[in-house]
């Protein structure tokens, strides 16, 4: 008989950095890894496995409509696969995040930053259905986002 540990007591899982059908210039990986474990141990929530796979926008549509049954382009999907733990697939959409990040007038940087918290908050229970939703997780992207090292200088 197998016999799973609390999640509280398992330590801190992986975050894997995956590109699928594009070739992209992305941040430093280890100063990513340690802000998303920040960002997930200040959320009281253990990490498991993350892993962010970064595709072209007809590849993120196509999981759209795989997966979700919607036929239309967007920035982030997350898939969940332990509850109350961080432990799932987030996939963005590079395209995406570059006409996001020319759109809002921010750094490219900084809108992959909030597009990878985003997910991150998804798999710690976060949702964006309501505009009371939006405005707490678009609140907790803010939050997460000023204590991120590597956007001191990006707007």
């Amino acid at each position: 008989m197998h016999i799973e540990p609390p999640l509280e007591s398992l330590e801190a899982g992986s975050i894997i950095f995956c590109q699928e059908d594009i070739s992209a210039e992305l941040p430093p990986e280890a100063p990513l890894q340690a802000w998303l474990q920040a960002v997930a141990k200040a959320e009281g929530a253990p990490l498991l496995e993350l892993t962010y796979i970064f595709t072209s926008d007809e590849y993120l549509r196509q999981v759209n409509v795989a997966y979700l049954q919607h036929d239309y382009y967007t920035d982030v999907i997350t898939f969940p696969y332990t509850p109350g733990a961080v432990h799932g697939d987030v996939f963005i959409s590079i395209e995406r995040v570059r006409d996001n990040a020319q759109q809002y007038g921010v750094s490219f940087e900084h809108e992959l930053c909030r597009v990878m918290v985003h997910g991150l908050l998804h798999l710690v229970g976060y949702t964006d259905e309501t505009d009371a939703e939006r405005a707490l997780m678009r609140q907790k992207e803010d939050e997460y986002l000023r204590q991120n090292p590597l956007l001191a200088h990006s707007g």
